[in-house]
């Protein structure tokens, strides 16, 4: 019978062996991505993946705050953990957490694009943390001797972007407006038809001429040409609205990062703990290699 212990250093060393091999691999597709992804301007950039580069400005009537300093920006992040245990087995626990969900508004000079930060890995370069004795913290975070004078059973971390930071941003980029839409007239005329569908009475009413309570292939044929005239003015309209970009997480597994933090810096860093990774990796497959002259 295997040793219990045993069993669990061999659980710790297949871990670190496959988490590690899993982090160095990740981390080098991503830096693989930002590097080989050009820089685009916004007026100008292709729909599907890009990279922008710009200024972080705020958006009209809106108005946001660090939950825990109180601290105006543009979003937020935040932890509070609560100092637990006994003796020298003491550790924090994070008791709470969140992220804020607004869009953001990044120009470039060409143009401005908003972001849905959804799903992105944000990267701030603003980060506070500080002590208290209540469980959330009231007014600004405090800085100096005031840090020390609370119990210290909590400790708060707040990381935000703020306006007029420099943004570098990745991901999924989509236009409207302007006439950049390209029109597939059937499947828009389909996309009215199944809409009308829905008020299957209100299309009887409109198209049904000898009110026999359905509709015949004559009938049908104006229905298809209403709907695609629909299809045209809807079309004519959407043109015509100013353009309008948003960046997003893309639908694939490409990497969505926004950070204050320029490309050569992030794909660096990348590549730094995609090497601690690799080190975690072997680490764990040479203890499990020693571990298995025991079995």
């Amino acid at each position: 019978m295997i040793d219990p212990g045993l069993l669990l250093s061999f659980g710790f060393s297949i871990s670190a062996c496959v988490g590690g091999g899993g982090w160095c691999l990740r981390r080098l597709a991503q830096a693989r991505y930002l590097q080989d992804t050009p820089t685009s301007k916004i007026r100008s950039a292709a729909q599907g993946y890009v990279e922008l580069y710009g200024v972080l400005h705020a958006l009209p009537d809106s108005s946001i705050a660090g939950p825990l300093s109180g601290t105006p920006c543009l979003w937020w992040r935040f932890k509070i953990e609560e100092l637990s245990g006994n003796g020298k087995t003491r550790s924090w626990q994070v008791v709470e957490s969140a992220t804020s969900e607004g869009w953001l508004r990044l120009v470039d000079g060409a143009g401005e694009c908003l972001i849905n930060p959804a799903g992105a890995e944000v990267r701030p370069s603003v980060r506070q943390v500080w002590d208290g004795d209540s469980r959330h913290p009231m007014g600004q975070a405090p800085g100096g001797l005031l840090a020390w004078l609370g119990g210290k059973r909590y400790r708060y971390t707040e990381e935000r972007l703020h306006v007029g930071q420099p943004l570098y941003a990745i991901g999924d980029f989509v236009s409207a407006g302007g006439g950049r839409q390209a029109f597939d007239t059937q499947a828009a005329q389909g996309e009215v038809i199944r809409e009308w569908k829905r008020d299957f009475d209100g299309l009887l009413q409109r198209f049904d001429s000898n009110r026999n309570g359905r509709l015949d292939e004559l009938e049908w044929n104006h229905v298809r040409l209403a709907a695609s005239l629909e299809a045209e003015d809807r079309h004519r309209q959407r043109s015509a609205a100013p353009e309008f970009h948003r960046l997003r997480r893309p639908a694939e597994s490409q990497p969505f990062i926004l950070s204050n933090q320029g490309e050569d810096e992030l794909a660096s860093r990348f590549h730094w703990q995609a090497l601690g990774g690799a080190l975690l990796c072997m680490a764990g497959a040479l203890a499990t290699a020693y571990l298995l002259r025991f079995v």
